[in-house]
């Protein structure tokens, strides 16, 4: 048996024999042979702290960092400037080290940050409530499906085939087994298309599914979709850009009902792809239907305004069956790093950050069709849009990144008819030198196209 718990020799054997097998072999008699280790681990000899050290700090080397590459990917994660009181804050010991916030008596920082939270986002997405948050937009995507389900007893999904294809793909994790019918509109025009939309919905409908800005980048017509879907009294869900806030109507202009997101942009960096932040704000009559935590704000004993949580719907708190959702957590810490990014940013800021994305996105589309590159979906956008390349998009990636440039996202694993074409986000790091020099590179890649290989 494995040491990897310290036990002794007998303890081992008195444990196989309360279990009733003889060997800690016995245990694994079901894992297929072709996935069992046979022998030792073939690892290198041991390393000191100061070999090891530099053994790690030359695989970090070989990272492209985004704060030493110029980056202009998008599609959900983007390279936005943290703040320092966002990692001063978040960084307190009495935050980064607590567990958990169950004990109300012991936790009223926590709590109260989460509240905080949760009332920034609301009053974001224009929803009047939200919950702690989730682990990240895709399972916030399919808790809000679930949570659709629960409000209508409906068992169809019409999700717009312009919502992120990986958060589509854990949607369809989360329901294989759940008996739902998952109807997914073509990406057309790169938008919805209205029509197919109508089509697509109807009396079994449980909820719509859209993003705006969708993941090309391209803002939606958001009151057309909400008038389909309650035609069909189908609940809209929408997924959107928490920046894009800045400039656009808010979800609940149009009425949505779910507003779901991604944190990663509110304060949090890249971090490798996690960990991100997913948050979710609904209409006040569907409060005992939101899964997860929240965070409410009461009086104590004494008068004293205190936090708790409050509504307690998860699967750790009453029978199973009953419970919103299995996920019994939040991000806290992340979601109070998002907390501290919108408090310092102020409404004002963030209009003025969304118009900043906005003005050097326009500014590269104006260059790069300049240039002879074409957009292939020319609608209106927020921070990325997508153009055309003449070869496959993850060869000139390759190639620009000699150059130490992270060019974008290739769409072509994702949407295999196009493999040609590159999404391009700009967020307010991205100088006018950063764009000319992409420009430049692109261009000249596409003058010898023919050789990229």
């Amino acid at each position: 048996m494995p040491d990897f718990v310290p036990r002794s020799k007998q303890e081992k054997e008195e444990m196989l024999k309360a279990i009733g097998v003889a060997s800690f072999g016995d245990l694994l008699e079901d894992m297929p042979d072709a996935v069992r280790l046979r022998g030792e681990l073939d690892l290198p000899p041991p390393l000191s702290e100061m070999d090891a050290k530099r053994y790690l700090r030359d695989l970090a080397d070989r990272n492209l960092d985004p704060h030493r590459w110029i980056s202009f990917l998008g599609g959900g994660a983007y390279d936005h400037y943290v703040p320092s009181i966002v990692d001063h804050i978040a960084g307190r010991p009495e935050f980064y080290t607590a567990y958990t916030p169950y004990q109300a008596e012991v936790s009223q920082g926590t709590l109260q940050t989460i509240y905080e939270f949760q009332s920034l986002i609301a009053r974001l997405t224009g929803m009047e409530i939200a919950n702690a948050s989730l682990y990240d937009s895709g399972t916030a995507l399919a808790e809000a499906v679930l949570m659709a389900n629960a409000i209508n007893r409906r068992k169809q999904v019409v999700v717009s085939g312009c919502v992120h294809p990986r958060r589509i793909e854990v949607l369809r994790t989360y329901l294989r087994a759940s008996g739902f019918e998952i109807k997914v509109s073509g990406i057309g025009g790169g938008f919805t298309d209205p029509d197919e939309l109508r089509r697509l919905v109807g009396p079994e409908t449980s909820c719509v599914v859209l993003d705006n800005p969708n993941f090309f980048g391209v803002v939606e017509d958001g009151y057309s979709v909400s008038e389909t879907a309650k035609a069909a009294g189908a609940v809209l869900i929408v997924d959107v850009d928490p920046l894009s806030l800045g400039l656009l109507s808010a979800p609940s202009d149009y009425g949505a009902d779910v507003v779901i997101g991604e944190g990663q942009s509110l304060g949090n960096r890249l971090n490798f792809g996690g960990p991100y932040l997913g948050f979710m704000a609904a209409a006040k009559r569907f409060i005992r239907k939101l899964p997860g935590r929240i965070v409410g704000r009461t009086v104590d004993a004494d008068g004293r305004t205190c936090f708790c949580l409050t509504l307690q719907t998860r699967e750790q708190h009453i029978r199973r069956e009953k419970a919103t959702s299995n996920i019994c957590t939040n991000q806290a810490l992340v979601a109070l790093r998002s907390a501290v990014y919108l408090s310092w940013l102020g409404r004002a800021g963030l209009k003025e950050l969304a118009g900043l994305c906005l003005s050097k996105a326009v500014y590269a589309r104006d260059a790069l069709v300049s240039a002879g590159f074409t957009l292939r979906f020319d609608r209106p956008f927020f921070r990325e849009f997508v153009i055309d390349l003449p070869g496959e998009a993850r060869q000139f990636l390759k190639r620009l990144a000699e150059e130490r440039i992270i060019g974008g996202m290739p769409l072509g694993p994702v949407h295999p008819d196009l493999e040609k074409s590159l999404l391009i986000a700009f967020t307010e790091k991205r100088t006018r030198e950063d764009i000319d020099r992409l420009v430049g590179a692109l261009a000249k890649l596409a003058g010898r196209a023919g050789v990229l290989k």
